[in-house]
């Protein structure tokens, strides 16, 4: 097991790595709003912002919609499936989940 002082020296280099990563985004970041604004003026910026924002909520709305069809479709149906069968057989309820979750993705998948 390390010591305390292997460790915290560990952690000093991550930091420092994190620290030259996040230097070298900044710098890449400040050279692209720089390069926007000489070649497209403040204009040029405000509409590189309102893109990016557009696309950041364009793939958060898609997360969101698979998030939820994945409990509509497969989360909610897989555990009714494994306690109406743990009703009616010897078998557990955490025993068959697995079991229903693959069903359920199978069909899924199948069904396209």
């Amino acid at each position: 097991m390390p010591d305390q002082a292997t460790i915290l020296s560990r952690l000093g280099d991550l930091s420092a790595q994190a620290q030259t990563a996040a230097d070298d985004y900044g710098g890449l970041l400040g050279s692209l709003k720089a390069f926007i604004v000489q070649h497209f003026g403040q204009n040029g910026l405000y509409a590189s912002y309102v893109v990016l924002a557009v696309l950041i909520l364009v793939v958060v709305s898609r997360l969101t919609k698979i998030t939820f069809a994945t409990i509509k479709y497969l989360v909610i149906p897989s555990l009714a499936l494994a306690f109406v069968v743990s009703l009616v057989s010897a078998y557990s309820f955490l025993g068959l989940l697995p079991v229903t979750v693959t069903v359920c993705s199978l069909i899924l998948l199948f069904k396209g």
